[in-house]
């Protein structure tokens, strides 16, 4: 089984929560993982994929302009029209924002939003949209609830992709 996490950062933020994510889906026995930033996934890394979690800082209480053309090159550069080629993969979502109500949850709604129109099974952990940190304020940084949620959501993606695949969990 191969779960894809990728991700937009620039201030190293996201890039800790995806690091974490992907070390959470390694927890599950026989879960490949492959780590990279959205500009460096290639369409053999998205169609080979069982799963694929997304993850984005919050910029104007919204996905990253990176990850937005992530999604639009899932049409133009990689083809995944007509035939709906991510069709029942497992989707999820995490973010990273300065401000505790700064726009995480619209962010990984609007992530989600994207997989549910390439009907894709969309699942949560760690949070009730995905997995998500604070990083500004009285927050200066990721702190280990944070990335203990961002390990819980990489768990269940993988657990999700194999009752899926396998018809079963652990």
């Amino acid at each position: 089984m191969k779960v894809l996490v990728t991700y937009h950062s620039l201030s190293g933020h996201t890039e800790r929560m995806a690091e974490a994510v992907a070390s959470g889906a390694k927890e599950l026995p026989g879960t490949q993982v492959l780590l990279k930033r959205v500009g460096e996934v290639t369409a053999e890394d998205l169609f080979s994929s069982d799963a694929v979690v997304v993850g984005s800082p919050v910029y104007w209480s919204n996905m990253s302009g990176e990850v937005k053309s992530f999604f639009d090159d899932w049409q133009f550069k990689f083809g995944v029209f007509p035939e709906f080629k991510m069709k029942n993969k497992v989707g999820a979502a995490f973010a990273t924002g300065g401000q505790v109500s700064g726009g995480k949850e619209v962010t990984m709604l609007t992530i989600l939003a994207a997989m549910l129109g390439n009907q894709m099974i969309v699942v949560s952990g760690g949070g009730a949209f995905g997995a998500s940190a604070t990083t500004e304020g009285d927050s200066p940084g990721i702190d280990k609830g944070e990335l203990a949620d961002a390990r819980l959501l990489g768990m269940r993606v993988a657990e999700i992709s194999a009752m899926l695949k396998h018809g079963q969990a652990r």
